[in-house]
């Protein structure tokens, strides 16, 4: 299978600026399932941090008492106790818009001082469009004379609150405000990846691009450089030590990293016309697809994301479309919830008009009934080409944000039948094929071990079990929740239809505000990526 069937080429990146590989091989990528795995592991990886070594971070949210275990530490505790070691702790959080709004400004500085008092230096970057925030949810860990060592996490996964939480589902204890329809500790799905190989030099440049970039870090705010000169706010980011060679090769997994840039003035210097790698490498992954697209997300909204599966599914009469996502958007109120609907509705309208008996869309909920946030971003096409991001199935995601994904491709063939579901000679992936399994598992009530997988291989037989038990868990509700509750925690997502009042104020606020448009003039005007 020739890499360049799925990866983007040099050509197709269309950034001969920066410094990152087109694709690196000799990886190997292991699945975080929940935030509870990923934070112990962390703690794991970095807690074996000496002197010298390097631990690079970005976020989007941080909060500097979030507990990383029941008993600790907190993220805060964990990097400054690193910086005290000698560990060379640097961080980029965005800098955040005001508490007040439901975000986070006043926690990602409390968490830059406090790891910048212990020897650390993490800086409130604002280098983003106009409304845009930096989203790539990186860890990067080097370790000096030992890169076999060498391990970075990306995915979904803030270091922050309602992100603690496991397969149970019982949301994390130190939670975020959200919608009440989701509880006073909302239970959160979501996905990282750890990974060790060269990606991990590629990560390192990915992080040092961005800490050396001339650019101020409050270029957009005056006010906020005002108040940060007032306060002695570091805002020049030190010297990086020379980057250490990338770690040795160390597994079959191939990994292409993806990136959000907006096109910004000034520029970065990185990527003068921004960047938008994330939206060209989904784009070529779902043209290549011939069975079945299975995906989490956050939002899956936009006309023209939804556009990019409808074309796909009129194209290839056996594709299917399954889609996981949010009961609830995470907000509420007659102003802000109307436009967080309208984008989905208006994006799923669009993919079941191509296709009405092969787009199956679905929410999770925990055995309590109680939904589950899905704040998870993931791909798998075929069985082949699988990814784990930051970015979302949005607009906003694909022009406008700071965002990361790792694409991945296994060598290694998944020898269960069928091992070549899509019929192009591509031949099934066992890290594909894995992670879809390992979630549907957890969302169907299946062993863990996969003993009951036999109906989840072929992609026709899968939509069938996935389908059925999603309606049977439904009918059990339609019916008054009369006798054992049937397996599984998926559910036929119904969202709801709005009014056409209210269409009208909340589809033009949902485009400019909720959803926008950060590609340069040309790339709107022409349509493409």
């Amino acid at each position: 299978m020739p890499s360049q069937d799925w990866f983007l080429t040099a050509q197709e990146r269309a950034n001969p600026v920066s410094g990152l590989p087109v694709w690196t091989t000799g990886n190997l990528v292991e699945p975080l399932i929940h935030g509870a795995a990923y934070f112990n592991r962390l703690v794991d990886e970095v807690e074996a941090l000496g002197p010298g070594d390097h631990l690079f971070f970005t976020d989007w949210r941080g909060d500097p008492d979030q507990r990383l275990r029941p008993d600790g530490p907190t993220v805060a505790q964990l990097f400054a106790q690193a910086a005290q070691r000698g560990v060379l702790v640097k961080g980029l959080i965005w800098r955040s818009h005001l508490d007040v709004l439901a975000y986070s400004e006043v926690e990602n500085r409390d968490l830059s001082e406090t790891i910048s008092a212990a020897g650390g230096e993490v800086l409130l970057d604002q280098r983003v469009r106009r409304g845009g925030s930096h989203h790539q949810k990186l860890v990067v860990l080097r370790h000096q004379g030992a890169p076999e060592r060498d391990i970075a996490f990306a995915g979904g996964i803030d270091l922050c609150h309602s992100r603690r939480d496991d397969a149970a589902h019982h949301g994390d204890p130190q939670p975020v405000q959200m919608s009440p329809r989701y509880g006073p500790n909302p239970p959160w799905h979501d996905v990282q990846v750890a990974v060790r190989g060269p990606v991990v030099g590629a990560l390192d440049t990915l992080f040092r691009e961005r800490w050396t970039d001339p650019m101020p870090l409050d270029s957009e705010n005056p006010m906020a450089h005002l108040r940060d000169r007032l306060r002695g706010a570091d805002l020049r980011p030190d010297p990086l030590p020379e980057q250490p060679a990338d770690p040795p090769a160390c597994g079959p997994h191939q990994i292409q990293v993806l990136r959000t840039y907006p096109a910004v003035r000034p520029r970065y210097s990185f990527a003068p016309d921004g960047e938008r790698t994330v939206a060209r490498g989904y784009t070529k992954a779902v043209r290549r697809a011939r069975r079945l697209i299975y995906l989490e997300d956050q939002y899956l909204w936009s006309a023209e994301v939804a556009d990019l599966f409808a074309r796909a599914l009129r194209a290839n009469p056996e594709l299917h479309l399954i889609a996981v996502v949010p009961r609830h958007p995470d907000v509420d109120g007659r102003l802000a919830l109307p436009p967080n609907m309208v984008g989905r509705e208006q994006a799923l309208s669009l993919c079941e008009r191509a296709a009405p008996d092969r787009v199956h869309v679905f929410d999770v909920e925990n055995h309590a009934g109680d939904p589950v946030y899905v704040h998870a971003k993931v791909c798998v096409v075929d069985d082949v080409w699988a990814s784990v991001g930051s970015d979302n199935f949005n607009r906003r995601s694909w022009t406008h944000d700071s965002e990361l994904s790792c694409a991945v491709l296994d060598d290694t063939r998944d020898q269960r039948e069928p091992t070549d579901p899509a019929g192009q000679g591509d031949g099934a992936r066992a890290f594909a094929r894995d992670l879809r399994l390992r979630l549907w598992r957890e969302h169907l009530d299946r062993d863990p071990a996969g003993a009951d997988d036999a109906d989840l291989l072929d992609p026709a037989d899968a939509v069938a079990a996935v389908t059925a038990a999603a309606d049977a868990l439904q009918r059990w509700y339609d019916d008054g929740q009369v006798g054992e509750r049937p397996p599984g925690r998926l559910r036929p997502h119904r969202p709801e239809r709005l009014p056409w009042y209210t269409r009208a104020w909340a589809l033009p606020v949902y485009r400019l505000v909720y959803d926008p448009d950060g590609r340069p003039l040309r790339a709107r005007l022409a349509g493409t990526w």
